[in-house]
């Protein structure tokens, strides 16, 4: 199961008559499998969240998580996950190697 973990959250400092508002968030996703063969992607995106019902001290890395998800979309979620399952495929069942016969 992918992980999403948040890296850190840009924001405005004054924005109108608003304070704190977070403008960009960045995130990593990432999986591992039962063999230890990994898979990760990082990112971030823009959001709005002018008259956000919670103050910025109060944020949870689940709410900006949900938020970031909300911006990028189901579609875009699903792509990353799957990205990083095929990821942890190849590694787990390369295709490919190098190396010398000697």
């Amino acid at each position: 199961m992918t992980t999403w973990k948040i890296n850190t959250l840009d924001r405005d400092i004054t924005q109108g008559d608003n304070e704190n508002i977070i403008t960009t968030i960045h995130w990593t996703a990432s999986d591992v499998d039962a063999d230890g063969n990994t898979g990760s992607s990082y990112g971030s995106v823009s959001v709005t969240l002018e008259g956000a019902a919670i103050a910025y001290a109060d944020v949870t890395e689940a709410d900006a998580i949900g938020w970031a998800k909300d911006s990028l979309g189901d579609e875009q979620v699903t792509s990353i996950e799957t990205n990083i399952a095929n990821q942890i495929e190849a590694l787990a069942n390369p295709t490919t190697a190098s190396g010398v016969p000697f």
